[in-house]
């Protein structure tokens, strides 16, 4: 079957191709538009890339946790170089958090290693940015060491 050209197809290609090439961003899929390496790009939202996992009380919870930025489509905004703040968000017992709670992202992940909480209890995390919303980790244990 032969479509015939028209004014329609014109006005089509042309949708298309501006909305690509035009505006904030690349026109890819999965690449992020912005303003690059400033801090001030404000990404659509924030997750938790790596949870908080179970510690004993005074100790760093490893792996690291780690907030990173998604852009529209979902990926990881690599242009977000921001700063993500961590607090306690869920704190029964009224524990202080220790360590960097203020961490500057780079391409996209904000990493905050050597947190730790200083009483046994169940938590969550909460991560924030300026202009987003802020995201709740899932809940982790501290608990106390127990001797051999």
């Amino acid at each position: 079957m032969r479509i015939a050209h028209s004014s329609f197809t014109r006005t089509l290609v042309t949708l298309v191709v501006s909305g690509c090439i035009g505006g904030n961003g690349s026109g890819l899929a999965g690449i992020a538009g912005g303003t690059g390496s400033t801090g001030s790009h404000t990404p659509a939202s924030l997750f938790f890339f790596v949870q908080p996992n179970s510690a004993n009380v005074g100790q760093a919870i490893t792996p690291p946790v780690q907030v990173a930025a998604k852009d529209s489509l979902g990926a990881i905004d690599t242009l977000f170089t921001g700063s993500v703040t961590i607090s306690v968000s869920s704190n029964p017992t009224g524990a202080a958090l220790s360590g960097t709670k203020v961490v500057r992202a780079v391409t996209g992940i904000a990493s905050f290693g050597g947190l730790s909480l200083d009483k046994a209890g169940t938590y969550t995390l909460q991560a924030s940015t300026s202009g987003v919303t802020p995201v709740i980790s899932n809940p982790f244990p501290i608990t106390t060491a127990t001797g051999p």
